[in-house]
């Protein structure tokens, strides 16, 4: 059955993908179809709104922030602050995933925070060991699944043999790896291939992931700023009147801002480091596989408590982690921002965005995440 089901998966050759983004396609290849043309922003508050009252965030795209000079400048100072501390991360679960799925390897990231991660695991890979793996950017949905599509790609170009390695940039309360999870049993009783959930992230602060460089929860550079340093791409659309049987997700490619781009000064600074990193991160990762620290969901118990707190009823309104926090500051409508010390260094342009926007922020001691954001319910303050 299952020799079958595999030549189902191979039956329909799909055609390639139009080269996207303004990164190298030596350093990622976008499985994603070009909607640039399309006219899929809306405001903050109409978004919001829409979001709130039962449509689905892939079907529409945020107007994309365009950032101060100031916060460009906040930009270029995390990274030179930052961008050894990154590379380390990137080090270690580059070497995790080396030792745990071997050298016959395709990365495929999730678009978007993924994808700079990705290449930075591609470049050590190759720097470290000579290894030219494979890495491709695809799409996936919370409350849709898995771009289907962009891995019969894959196996088609790299046949079923190969070990596929899903990479994100972090984790806030595990919604994306549960999505994975559930889309690798779906894509099993499709195709009878089993696919490994196991999700590679730079940092797993909400303790849901078993392969990562960090559990600190720090500033990544690359969620500091939108498509600018994710390769000029939008985020991920499906909607049934773009997105036909056979094609990819979708995503804009941002080619109007190729002027003030800055996917591969983010990728080039922290490649640069690998280097310097490289015998730490193989100590760290050695480390890591000696003595293992259990997934317990544990921030996922920590938004329980800020619901209960708040009296807030959709958890999907709670979004911790530096990393969403910023993602709620940059294009939802925030109601308040909590922390858990003022003077955590790692909050600086978290401080900066709220005070830009208005935004309250209060000291929630005890937190798992550095920050959570959380976005105004439509009915009102939840107080």
């Amino acid at each position: 059955m299952n020799q079958h089901k595999q030549e189902q998966l191979l039956a329909f050759p799909l055609p390639h993908p139009e080269p996207l983004g303004s990164y190298s396609p030596s350093d990622v290849i976008f499985l994603l179809k070009d909607l640039s043309n399309v006219n899929l922003e809306r405001g903050t508050e109409e978004r919001e709104e829409a979001i709130q009252t039962g449509t689905h965030y892939s079907e529409m795209l945020p107007v994309e922030y365009q950032p101060t000079p100031e916060y460009i400048q906040l930009f270029h100072e995390t990274l030179a602050e930052s961008a050894e501390k990154v590379a380390l991360a990137a080090g270690v679960v580059s070497e995790l995933i080396l030792h745990k799925r071997g050298k016959n390897l395709v990365l495929a990231s999730l678009a978007r925070a993924g994808t700079p991660i990705g290449i930075l695991m591609k470049r050590y890979l190759m720097q470290q060991y000579g290894l030219d793996v494979p890495h491709y950017s695809i799409s996936i949905i919370r409350g849709k699944g898995i771009d289907e599509n962009a891995l019969k790609y894959i196996f088609q170009q790299h046949g079923a043999e190969q070990e596929l390695q899903f990479v994100d940039g972090w984790t806030g309360k595990g919604a994306i790896r549960q999505v994975l999870i559930q889309a690798c049993d779906q894509f099993e009783k499709d195709y009878g291939i089993r696919l490994n959930d196991d999700l590679a992230v730079l940092a797993d602060p909400g303790f849901c992931s078993d392969t990562y460089g960090t559990r600190e929860d720090f500033l990544i550079p690359s969620a500091c700023l939108n498509s600018t340093v994710s390769g000029l791409m939008s985020r991920t659309v499906l909607r049934d009147d773009l997105i036909g049987e056979h094609d990819f997700h979708g995503a804009k490619f941002y080619k109007e801002w190729l002027d003030s781009d800055l996917s591969n000064v983010f990728v080039d600074q922290v490649s640069s480091y690998f280097p310097a990193i490289a015998e730490q991160a193989k100590q760290q990762a050695q480390e890591l596989l000696d003595s293992p620290v259990a997934i317990s969901w544990q921030g996922l118990a920590d938004i329980r408590s800020i619901q209960d707190h708040y009296g807030i009823e959709d958890i999907n309104l709670v979004k911790p982690g530096v990393g969403e926090t910023t993602r709620v500051l940059l294009r939802r409508v925030p109601w308040k921002i909590l922390v858990d010390r003022e003077d955590n260094p790692n909050l600086r342009h978290i401080l900066l965005l709220a005070q830009d926007r208005g935004v309250p922020v209060e000291v929630y001691p005890n937190l798992t995440y550095s920050c959570c954001g959380i976005i105004k319910p439509r009915q009102g303050e939840s107080e």
